[in-house]
């Protein structure tokens, strides 16, 4: 496992350089819809937020689930006192970069989402770049179809991310196994090349399930951009992406080894998230489909590739 990269004094976490790689790769992603839509609107910016709120929504969500632990945690950071303004910060920092729970940093993207889409606009008559978009601005893209536009991005973001979970061992594997395909997650030499969270026994195979998810992630992610080349009805693609995540989610969390703590600890935190995901897709599908709203206003028309 290689949960940090040493240089020299620095030691940069692997899961954050995974996260800027699912940002990136967001980023091309929403960047092409954009294009292929007719909206006007910079792709990097709106990921760089949602980004910020995911991180954070994540954090807090993963906390949430143990406030014990929480408590505890901010009183070690806080240990140094005020008057060691620098021990506290680093100790914040330490804290800050590892436990990140996806659900609560879904949460806080489609929020931010929701509110970007309001302010973006598609293309309108005589648009020539973001800078300059012409005498007459195009109809306002709103929350849903920005979900909509958002969804393959995600999809595939979530994916790449789950690899840095995988480097950095940090409790996202799978039970005990002796499947073929089955990982070691061994202590390694020192802190910096042991997983964060090691398996029981030490020595043994378990489940790589951030590679599930990834496999997964990549069907999503294709069936998303393949289904979103035709119109379809404000929302549905938002429905489908939280009916399938939800899926996706749901299933592998059976081979995962978070704690089951619902329902006579027979199902994970996580796990009823996902089943919650998955009924609020097929909510938005079937309002989407009785609303029939059309995607694309007349504006943009003539902008779709």
């Amino acid at each position: 496992m290689y949960p940090y990269l040493n240089f020299g004094p620095m030691h940069l976490g692997t899961f954050g350089l995974l996260l800027w790689l699912a940002a990136v790769v967001g980023t091309i992603v929403l960047h092409k819809n954009f294009a292929r839509n007719g909206v006007d609107a910079d792709a990097l910016n709106e990921v760089a937020l949602v980004v910020v709120a995911g991180v954070v929504g994540a954090k807090v969500w993963h906390e949430l689930q143990d406030v014990s632990q929480l408590r505890l945690a901010l009183h070690a950071i806080g240990k140094p006192g005020w008057h060691h303004p620098l021990d506290v910060a680093l100790g914040f920092l330490s804290w800050f970069r590892d436990g990140f729970a996806w659900f609560g940093g879904m949460i806080a993207g489609i929020s931010i989402l929701m509110i970007q889409g309001h302010q973006a606009r598609f293309k309108g008559p005589g648009w020539r770049s973001i800078d300059d978009p012409g005498p007459v601005p195009g109809a306002r893209v709103g929350a849903i179809r920005m979900l909509d536009l958002a969804a393959p991005a995600t999809a595939l973001g979530y994916g790449v991310g789950r690899i840095g979970c995988l480097l950095a061992g940090d409790g996202d594997y799978g039970i005990n196994t002796t499947l073929p395909w089955g990982v070691h997650m061994m202590n390694g030499a020192d802190q910096y090349h042991r997983a964060l969270v090691p398996p029981y026994p030490a020595t043994a195979l378990v489940q790589p399930t951030p590679i599930y998810e990834l496999l997964f992630a990549l069907i999503v992610f294709w069936l998303l951009w393949q289904l979103g080349k035709t119109s379809r009805p404000v929302g549905w693609l938002t429905g489908l992406y939280l009916v399938l995540s939800g899926i996706g989610r749901f299933l592998v969390e059976f081979v995962r080894i978070n704690p089951k703590i619902y329902f006579h600890h027979s199902m994970s935190n996580a796990q009823v998230a996902a089943a919650a995901s998955a009924i609020a897709g097929l909510v938005v599908l079937g309002i989407a489909q009785a609303s029939r709203v059309q995607w694309t206003p007349e504006l943009a028309v003539e902008q779709r590739t």
